[in-house]
């Protein structure tokens, strides 16, 4: 891969997470504010995302890879994407914008798998070079928080029209991206879906873990859904720059993964993870802007361990469990339960969790807090009594 085709892989990173970033963070601020939404209508608009993330791999793997170069039809959805972005800036109507914001996500969320097709078509060693390229996508994201933070506009359209700026940028950048043809592969509905991977659920410890994951995914939901909106009530000055500091520590505590992976083993890093949510939320719980700030940005920082060593630790564990065999299903299918149905599952209870405890203007925050750290305490001891893998 030379230096140009580096570049540009680079930057269709740094753009396309910036995108997602500049809108997604900040939505449920927006939407209290600009739309008088309820918790529910917050969190039936990220469930939105869960929705796409469940219907993009047909699109992707029935559709895209068989009929369009990856690189085109990424330029198409992201211009699309754009007058979305724009079109919801206009919208009074809480009901109206989760319409727009779903249309959105189901044009967004294949751009994902399509990006990581260009990429992966140039390399020659995708296990050095796909890290370097992707850790631009986590940049992206960072940048956008920040420049959104800096310039006090977490509460405004303005966080939309920086994204749909951005994606009509990489729309166009699309276009001359190095071409990515189809594949012509003949995918079924079940094969979109990972169902090949089914077999893995003969294996208690695996069923084991994957229960857990999408259980997980509810206390990540309130944290995606609700962190801005918290922060913001509880008058953390630019809260959507310091959430940056998540991302940051996600970048740091998965260089450590490797390390961690075949030291202690898969159980105690999931374990580490899960512990690391119950922290959060009690941070969150018990922090303030005043003297007890300190546990709002710890509650920030543990995102790196939360989802690193969660999240990734899982997608490494499943594919070790798979084998070379069916470790594209077997990820396909990890994600579909997890950003699709757990998260979708995650986004409408952390909804009716918020407004069970809406007082007047503001929020009983304590309480809405416990809900996950139990949630999360619950699955740590399932999975502390069930999991049972040998090392």
């Amino acid at each position: 891969m030379n230096h140009k085709t580096g570049s540009l892989l680079a930057s269709m990173m740094f753009f396309e997470y910036f995108i997602w970033g500049a809108w997604y963070v900040t939505m449920g601020t927006y939407m209290g504010t600009h739309l008088q939404a309820t918790g529910v209508e917050i969190g039936a608009a990220y469930s939105a995302l869960a929705i796409a993330t469940m219907i993009s791999p047909f699109f992707v793997g029935m559709i895209a890879d068989r009929f369009f170069a990856a690189q085109k039809i990424m330029g198409v959805l992201h211009l699309l994407g754009a007058v979305l972005l724009f079109l919801a800036t206009k919208i009074t109507d809480s009901a109206v914008f989760y319409w727009v914001i779903l249309g959105y996500s189901l044009l967004y969320m294949p751009t994902i798998a399509l990006s990581n097709s260009v990429a992966f078509s140039q390399m020659t060693d995708p296990g050095k070079q796909f890290p370097w390229i992707r850790v631009f996508g986590t940049l992206g994201w960072i940048v956008a928080g920040v420049l959104i933070g800096q310039l006090g506009i977490e509460k405004t359209a303005s966080t939309f029209y920086m994204a749909a700026a951005v994606s009509v940028g990489l729309g166009l950048l699309s276009f001359v991206l190095p071409n990515t043809p189809p594949n012509g592969a003949d995918s079924s509905a079940s094969k979109a879906i990972g169902t090949e991977a089914f077999v893995l659920f003969k294996e208690k410890p695996y069923l084991i873990f994957f229960i857990a994951a999408i259980l997980v995914c509810i206390p990540l939901s309130f944290y995606y859904g609700f962190a801005n909106p918290f922060l913001n009530e509880m008058n953390f000055e630019n809260a959507a720059s310091k959430m940056t500091l998540g991302q940051v520590s996600e970048a740091v505590f998965i260089l450590a993964i490797p390390f961690l992976f075949n030291r202690i083993g898969v159980k105690n890093m999931l374990l580490l993870g899960m512990t690391a949510w119950i922290l959060r939320y009690i941070f969150f719980a018990y922090g303030d802007a005043g003297s007890n700030t300190w546990m709002l940005y710890a509650g920030i920082v543990l995102h790196g361990i939360c989802y690193d060593f969660f999240f990734v630790t899982g997608y490494m564990y499943t594919e070790k469990k798979a084998g070379a065999k069916i470790k594209n299903a077997a990820q396909g299918l990890f994600t579909f339960a997890t950003y699709g149905v757990g998260m979708f599952i995650g986004t409408w209870f952390s909804g009716y969790i918020v407004d069970l405890y809406k007082t007047g203007e503001t929020h009983n925050w304590l309480n809405i807090w416990y809900v996950p750290a139990y949630i999360a305490m619950g699955v740590l001891l399932y999975f502390l009594l069930f999991f049972k893998e040998k090392k």
